[in-house]
């Protein structure tokens, strides 16, 4: 179990980021707290976000109800390591989401790819000048983050096929009218639609900054 004050400073740094409206802490209040949770982005940086709710957030995060469940909790981890008693358990910590991590040149040129090209909304765009942004579609989020140099070896993404994202839908037919969909604006493939050996069916799109993003479903 961190140590209080630690947890303290986190909550207050979750209130910092809130009022200086960095983006991707949004994320995780609409995650962590129910009353943000139908809320977007902009929406939750607009709203009403004090201390305790912050607080609130870091102790949801690792799996308990409120900020007083968590002291007490902490406090009880404290006394049974000061102490050896039995029977005290740590709660499980619980993975809320995963969002991809694309390296791209430049963010205008790729939010344009990702809104025209594959349906795409973009979140936000933080920095000045740009340099990280995010993308989403229903739940696929993708972040987007400039980086000024080559990060892979020549042509190594491509010959192992190293995979920057993968996205999935439901269906077979989900993703037959995806593929066709963005085949019918010129997106550029690594792989064409096909039904794989072990039971699924793909296609893997490459964006200007060569990242190759896999979409697939279930072949029937």
């Amino acid at each position: 179990m961190p140590n209080i004050e630690n947890l303290k400073k986190q909550a207050k740094q979750y209130l910092r980021w809130h009022r200086e409206r960095y983006y991707p802490v949004a994320a995780r209040i609409r995650a962590g707290l129910p009353r943000f949770s139908h809320l977007s982005d902009e929406q939750v940086l607009d709203a009403n976000f004090k201390l305790a709710d912050a607080q609130d957030l870091v102790a949801r995060e690792r799996g308990f109800e409120g900020w007083q469940a968590l002291k007490s909790g902490a406090h009880a981890v404290t006394q049974e390591s000061m102490a050896h008693e039995a029977g005290q358990t740590v709660q499980r910590p619980v993975l809320n989401s995963t969002e991809a991590q694309l390296f791209v040149a430049d963010i205008q040129t790729s939010c344009d790819f990702y809104t025209d090209k594959l349906g795409f909304t973009v979140a936000f765009v933080y920095g000045d000048p740009p340099y990280y942004g995010q993308v989403t579609r229903d739940q696929a989020r993708l972040n987007l983050r400039v980086v000024g140099e080559p990060v892979f070896a020549g042509d190594v993404r491509e010959r192992e096929g190293l995979l920057s994202a993968s996205i999935t839908v439901a269906s077979a037919d989900e993703i037959k009218q995806l593929f066709l969909s963005y085949q019918a604006v010129g997106v550029r493939f690594a792989q064409t639609l096909k039904k794989e050996p072990w039971g699924a069916r793909n296609f893997i799109v490459l964006d200007p900054d060569r990242n190759l993003i896999l979409f697939a479903a279930p072949a029937d």
